[in-house]
C-alpha cells in the first residue's frame, strides 16, 4: 500500500498542480484567479501571503494548504486570534476533512490533540514552540489567519514570535486583510521563512456600494468614483441650518438632529429589502438600548414558522444553563429579542448567548444585529448592508476617529457571496458625522500593516533557555519591527547625505579670501543665540542676577571677537553669511536625523539588553543561562508576568487557602471597565495581606524598570478579588455580580482567564500545584463550566 507522500508524488509526475485541481472540483462555485494562483504556489511549497478584501474568500487558500498537508502525509496547524473563530474553524474543518482528522487546542479545550489537522490559537503555538512539543513533530505547514493581527499592541509580537521560530521546514501560509504594505510584509517573510509567493486582490466579489443616511432619505455617496454627490451636499446644507433652528420652530427632523430611530431605520431598511443588516454601535450599552428601542417601537421581523425555529435555535445552545442563572443572564428579554429577529451582539454577552445569535443571522433567522467592532475579526457572519451610527469610537483612552482600514473591516461584512448581488454600507449623517470624512474613510486604500513587537520577560527568558543570550538577540534582530525600523533607517541616511552634500555646497559658497569664515558664521549664530536667551521675551527660562551679568559678559566677549576676525570687514560678508547660515540649518537638521537613525538602529535588541538588565538585576539570568527563577519565569505567560514571578518567588501565595490564592492572583489579571478610583471590597484579611505585598512589589519593580528604562508591567487591579473569593466559594451568579457593572459574560471571561492563571501558576511552581488545582475546580462549576471551551 503507498503512503500518501507517494501519491502525491505519482499525483504531482501526472499534472502541473493536480491537487489544486482536485481540491476545485470538490467546491460548487467557480475560485477566483488570486485563490487559485494561491494554491498552486502552496502546491509548489513556497510561503505564501494572501491579501485580500473581507468576504474575499482567502480561507479557502488556508483550507487547501490542510488539504496539502494531509495529501503529502504532514500535519497542519490553522491558528486564529480569537477562540471563536478557532471554534468556527473547527467546525468547518470537521465538515470538511472529518471528525477523526481535526482536533482543537484554545489553552483551555483540548479536542483530538494529536489530529492531522489543529485549530489553535496563535498563543497556543507559540508556547508549543518554546516547550519543544512533542505535538510539533511531522508539522508541514502552519496557516495564520487574520495575520495583519500582529500590528495589535496587546497580542501582536505573538504572532512574530512564531514566524520568527518556526521550523524552517515549515510552510507557512499568511491570511491578512487589504494592507498597502503587503509587499514589504512579504519581502520579510521571504527573509525570514524563505520563499513567499505575494498574492495582493483589491477586488470584492461582491461590490460594495456606499450610501449617507440623511433624515429618512438614503443617498448615494458618490455619484461617480471619488466624487462626493452634491445632492448630499446640498441636503447637508439644509439639515444643518435646521438643528441650528431655535427649538420651538424645530420640527420632527430637528428634533432628532436630522437622525431617524434605530427602529426606524431598521424598518426602512426592512421596506427596501436590504435587511439582514448589521449596525455598528461602538459601545456594549449602546447595542443593547437599541435592541430595547426596537422592542419597544413595536419592530418585527419574523413570521410565525421563523419564530418556532428560533426557539428552538435558543432552547438548544442555553440548554446546559441553570433556571437560576437564565434570570441573570436576562434571558427572556433575550429572548423575546430574537423572536422578533432583533439581537445585540458583543463581548459582554455570554458565549452561548452569541453563537446563537450567529447561527441564527446566518440562517437568515434573525435580521437585524447591533454590535461592537469585535465582530469584524472575522467571524463569518455577513449581511446585506451595515449601518455606522458614528465614525469615532473610545479605544480605552480617548474618542478617537476610526481609521480607514477599521472602516472597510467593518463595511466589508456586507455582501454575502453567492446570496446578494451587492452589498451596502449606510453611514448616518449628523452634525458631526459627514459625507466629506465618510468618503474620505471609503475612498483611502492605503492601510499600512505597523509591527508592535517588543519583547516581554516571558519572550526573553524562553529565547535565552532556548538559544541563550547572544543567539536570542540575534533572533530578535529579525522581526518585522527591527525590519521596518531598517527601511525607515535607510530613508533617514538617504537623506543625511543629501543634506550633507548640500551643506557642503554651501560651505563652498560661503568662503572668505579673508580667512575662515566657516568659523566667522559659528560666532554670528552663537552670539544670536545668547541674545535670544537674554531676551525679555524669552519667557521660558529665567536667570538670577549672576547669571545674567556672566551671560551679558560673555555676550561681549563674542561681539568683540566677531569684530576682530578677518571675515567681519569682507565687502561680501552679508551674502557669504546667507550661504554659512543654509549650511548650519542643514547640519543641524542632519544632527536630529542621525539621533532618529540611533534611535531605530537595533531598536529591539537594544530592548531585549534592557529586560535583560533587568532579569539580571533580579537574579533571574547569570550570563548566557537563566537560573531556577528564570525557569519559573518561564513558564508563565500572563501580561504582569514578572510581578506574577516575584510573587512567587517571595511567597505571596504559601499559606493561603485555594480560594485565598485566587482572589489575590486575579489582580494580575483584571483590568476594571471604569476609571474610576475606588477602594474594592477585601473578602478576607488573609487577602487584603497578600495583596498589599503584591502592590508593595509592583512599586519596587517599577522604580527598577525606571531604572533599566523598560516599561512592561501594568498596575494590578483588585477589582475582581471579591466577585472572584465569592464565586469560588459557591455563591450563586446572581449574588455574585449584583451590585457590579459586569455583564455575565464578562465575568465568565475574567473566570477563565484565571483558570488559565492558575494552570500557569500550578505548572510553573510545584508546591503551588495542588493549591492551583483545587482552585481551578472550585472556579469551573456552573455557567463557567458549560462555557469555557467557547470564549
Amino acid at each position: 500500500m503507498t503512503t500518501p507522500a507517494e501519491q502525491y508524488a505519482a499525483a504531482k509526475k501526472r499534472g502541473t498542480h493536480p491537487l489544486t485541481t482536485q481540491f476545485i472540483e470538490q467546491f460548487d462555485f467557480g475560485f477566483d484567479e488570486f485563490q487559485i494562483i494561491a494554491c498552486q504556489a502552496v502546491e509548489d511549497g513556497k510561503g505564501v501571503l494572501v491579501a485580500a478584501p473581507t468576504g474575499a474568500g482567502k480561507t479557502v487558500v488556508g483550507e487547501f494548504a490542510a488539504f496539502s498537508s494531509l495529501a503529502r502525509g504532514k500535519k497542519c496547524f490553522y491558528t486564529t486570534p480569537i477562540k471563536a473563530l478557532s471554534n468556527q474553524k473547527f467546525a468547518e474543518f470537521q465538515e470538511r476533512f472529518g471528525e477523526h482528522r481535526v482536533g482543537l487546542l484554545t489553552g483551555d479545550t483540548n479536542i483530538n490533540s494529536e489530529a492531522d489537522i489543529l485549530v489553535m490559537t496563535t498563543e497556543v503555538l507559540r508556547n508549543m514552540l518554546y516547550a519543544n512539543s512533542s505535538t510539533l513533530t511531522n508539522l508541514g505547514s502552519v496557516v495564520m489567519d487574520e495575520v495583519h493581527y500582529l500590528a495589535d499592541k496587546f497580542r501582536g509580537a505573538v504572532w512574530e514570535e512564531v514566524l520568527i521560530h518556526l521550523m524552517e521546514s515549515v510552510q507557512v501560509i499568511s491570511l491578512s486583510a487589504t494592507v498597502s504594505n503587503a509587499e514589504e510584509f512579504g519581502e520579510w517573510l521571504g527573509e525570514i521563512r524563505g520563499a513567499t509567493e505575494v498574492i495582493v486582490s483589491e477586488i470584492r466579489p461582491i461590490p460594495l456600494y456606499q450610501h449617507v443616511l440623511i433624515g429618512d432619505r438614503m443617498i448615494d455617496l458618490f455619484n461617480e468614483p471619488g466624487r462626493i454627490n452634491p445632492e448630499i451636499l446640498g441636503l447637508e446644507r439644509e439639515a444643518l441650518r435646521r438643528t441650528k433652528a431655535p427649538r420651538g420652530r424645530r420640527d420632527r427632523f430637528n428634533d432628532s438632529e436630522g437622525r431617524l430611530s434605530r427602529a426606524e431605520i431598521i424598518e426602512k431598511l426592512q421596506r427596501e429589502n436590504l435587511l439582514p443588516a448589521i449596525t455598528f454601535i461602538f459601545s456594549r450599552v449602546g447595542c443593547d438600548a437599541a435592541v430595547k428601542q426596537c422592542l419597544n417601537e413595536g419592530v418585527k421581523l419574523t413570521t410565525t414558522e421563523e419564530r418556532i425555529e428560533i426557539v428552538a435555535t435558543a432552547q438548544r445552545y442555553t440548554q446546559n444553563l441553570a433556571e437560576e442563572d437564565l434570570e441573570v443572564l436576562g434571558y427572556r428579554d433575550w429572548l423575546t429579542a430574537l423572536e422578533r429577529g432583533i439581537a445585540a451582539h458583543h463581548a459582554g454577552m455570554l458565549p452561548s448567548f452569541k453563537g446563537a445569535v450567529e447561527d441564527l443571522f446566518k440562517r437568515g433567522l434573525v435580521k437585524a444585529v447591533f454590535a461592537t467592532e469585535t465582530l469584524a475579526l472575522g467571524i463569518n457572519m455577513p449581511a446585506r448592508t451595515v449601518v455606522l451610527e458614528k465614525l469615532t469610537k473610545w479605544n480605552g483612552e480617548a474618542h478617537v476617529s476610526i481609521t480607514p482600514g477599521e472602516y472597510t473591516q467593518l463595511t466589508g461584512r456586507a455582501g454575502r457571496r453567492g446570496i446578494d448581488i451587492e452589498g451596502n454600507a449606510v453611514v448616518q449623517w449628523s452634525p458631526t458625522v459627514d459625507s466629506a470624512t465618510a468618503a474620505g474613510l471609503a475612498s483611502t486604500r492605503t492601510y499600512p500593516l505597523r509591527s508592535s513587537f517588543t519583547p516581554t520577560y516571558n519572550m526573553s527568558i524562553n529565547l535565552i533557555a532556548r538559544f541563550g543570550r547572544e543567539r536570542a538577540r540575534g533572533s530578535l534582530e529579525s522581526s518585522f519591527a527591527q525590519f521596518q525600523a531598517d527601511r525607515a533607517v535607510i530613508g533617514l541616511v538617504r537623506q543625511i547625505r543629501k543634506n550633507d552634500s548640500a551643506a557642503a555646497e554651501q560651505d563652498e559658497s560661503a568662503q572668505c579670501h579673508l580667512g575662515n569664515f566657516t568659523e566667522y558664521a559659528r560666532t554670528r549664530i552663537d552670539i544670536k543665540e545668547l541674545e535670544r536667551l537674554l531676551s525679555k521675551r524669552d519667557g521660558r527660562r529665567t536667570f538670577d542676577q549672576r547669571q545674567r551679568v556672566k551671560m551679558e559678559n560673555e555676550l561681549d566677549s563674542m561681539r568683540r571677537a566677531l569684530r576682530a576676525h578677518p571675515c567681519h570687514s569682507c565687502n561680501d560678508r552679508e551674502t557669504h553669511a546667507r550661504f554659512a547660515e543654509r549650511a548650519d540649518r542643514l547640519n543641524r537638521e542632519s544632527e536630529g536625523l542621525r539621533s532618529r537613525v540611533e534611535n531605530r538602529t537595533h531598536v529591539i535588541a537594544k530592548t531585549f539588553d534592557r529586560i535583560c538588565n533587568v532579569l539580571t538585576h533580579l537574579g533571574y539570568i547569570e550570563g548566557e543561562k537563566p537560573l531556577a527563577q528564570g525557569k519559573i519565569l518561564a513558564k508563565i505567560y500572563a501580561e504582569s508576568d514578572l510581578l506574577l514571578t516575584e510573587s512567587i518567588r517571595r511567597g505571596v501565595f504559601e499559606n493561603l487557602t485555594p480560594v485565598e490564592l485566587l482572589s489575590v492572583a486575579s489582580a494580575m489579571i483584571y483590568e476594571s471597565r471604569s476609571v474610576e478610583n475606588y477602594a474594592p471590597k477585601m473578602p478576607h484579611q488573609n487577602v487584603a495581606n497578600a495583596l498589599a505585598v503584591v502592590a508593595k512589589i509592583w512599586v519596587e519593580l517599577e522604580d527598577i524598570e525606571n531604572e533599566f528604562d523598560v516599561k512592561t508591567q501594568r498596575e494590578p487591579d483588585f477589582g475582581f478579588c471579591y466577585a472572584a473569593y465569592r464565586w469560588a466559594n459557591g455563591h450563586s451568579l446572581s449574588s455574585v455580580i449584583k451590585g457590579t457593572d459586569m455583564t455575565v459574560g464578562d465575568f465568565v471571561r475574567c473566570i477563565k482567564q484565571l483558570i488559565d492563571l492558575l494552570t500557569q501558576i500550578g505548572g510553573a511552581a510545584e508546591n503551588l500545584r495542588p493549591i492551583c488545582k483545587e482552585g481551578v475546580k472550585r472556579l469551573d462549576r456552573g455557567v463557567v463550566s458549560y462555557m469555557l471551551g467557547e470564549l
